[in-house]
């Protein structure tokens, strides 16, 4: 069988450097080219030389990856995936955005939140939200898919069960996440810098963060009715992973163990999300490296307060894994090809 020729535009930065990583140990697919703007001319394993000898294409132009590939991803900056969606479009090939710009449904949050506008509506309509849990029969259907940020993966997975049982209230959610510094980018500021970020933790974008209408839409569509959420996202002194602890108000008569069964049958045949047994809490150690969601629920009885714990890697299920988990079900794959990864026990 031929193996699926892939394409990595924006390959140097953190996402397109992990998938560059996982793609290599994919048994059906291979890359084929990859481009980067601020590196072209050089080999990524120059840019990152724990690829050598492994990886050591070198980083053409974005045309070149279009041309040579059947999937095209893009890792690029918020606003700079339309036109090339369009071209991939044009000439029928599968395209895989990373970044913002296909998973608003609404121009006008799109415009509130991130300043920019549809460039093709027709072409928006076409793309699908690529959280594979929720959306696979869709994702199935398209050759556009939009793939979630980190925070808008981490936070419905905590609470979609409960919500489509109806078991908690719509109102007064809270998102507490805290994040990696790799969810930042590769370029640097001063929040991340090493002695700025080290032995300390920090909220930031307080109940201003892009992520928040996202988490919205996909809460709302479970739900049925319009969710809105309080997100507070910090930022944690560790490279990878994301801990997003949810809380909401239970309804009526609910019962942990009416969750606990909830939370089972949603997620018993899923092979990325790992329900914990009770009394133990997600842990960022735990899923490093790999495209696992680890999800441990609670109830505080004293409040009637559902709490819901999930842990993942930002780069991976977060970002570059789920990338690929949706490239496997575009082309008729098992969604796991490529990705059981064992996550290091220490």
């Amino acid at each position: 069988m031929e193996k699926i020729k892939v394409g990595v535009v924006g390959a140097t930065g953190y996402a397109g450097a992990e998938i560059c990583r996982l793609i290599y140990l994919h048994p059906a697919a291979e890359l084929a080219a990859i481009s980067s703007v601020s590196f072209e001319g050089m080999a990524l394993s120059d840019v990152y030389p724990a690829y050598r000898g492994l990886c050591d294409l070198v980083c053409g132009t974005q045309a070149e990856v279009v041309e040579k590939s059947d999937v095209i991803f893009a890792a690029l900056p918020h606003g700079l995936s339309q036109d090339l969606a369009a071209e991939c479009d044009a000439q029928g090939k599968a395209f895989i955005d990373l970044g913002a710009d296909f998973r608003l449904e609404s121009e006008e949050a799109y415009k509130e939140w991130y300043g920019g506008t549809f460039a093709d509506k027709a072409l928006h309509e076409k793309a699908v939200y690529g959280l594979p849990e929720l959306f696979r029969g869709q994702i199935k259907k398209t050759k556009l898919v939009a793939n979630p940020g980190c925070y808008t993966t981490a936070v419905p997975l905590a609470l979609v069960p409960a919500l489509e049982q109806g078991y908690i209230e719509q109102a007064g959610i809270i998102a507490n996440c805290a994040s990696g510094v790799t969810g930042a980018g590769r370029k640097p500021a001063q929040n991340n810098h090493y002695p700025e970020l080290n032995e300390g933790m920090s909220a930031y974008k307080v109940a201003s963060h892009r992520h928040t209408p996202e988490i919205e839409q996909t809460l709302s569509k479970v739900a049925g009715a319009p969710v809105r959420i309080t997100f507070v996202p910090h930022l944690l002194p560790v490279n990878r992973g994301i801990l997003a602890t949810c809380y909401a108000r239970l309804k009526d008569g609910v019962t942990e163990p009416m969750l606990r069964a909830a939370y089972e049958a949603r997620y018993g045949d899923e092979p990325f999300v790992r329900l914990l047994p009770a009394g133990k809490s997600a842990d960022i150690h735990n899923i490093k490296y790999t495209n696992f969601c680890d999800v441990s629920i609670f109830v505080d009885k004293r409040t009637n307060t559902f709490i819901a714990i999930s842990a993942i890697d930002n780069m991976v299920k977060g970002a570059a894994g789920q990338a690929i988990q949706n490239m496997n079900i575009l082309f008729g794959l098992d969604e796991t090809t490529g990705l059981l990864q064992v996550p290091p026990a220490f």
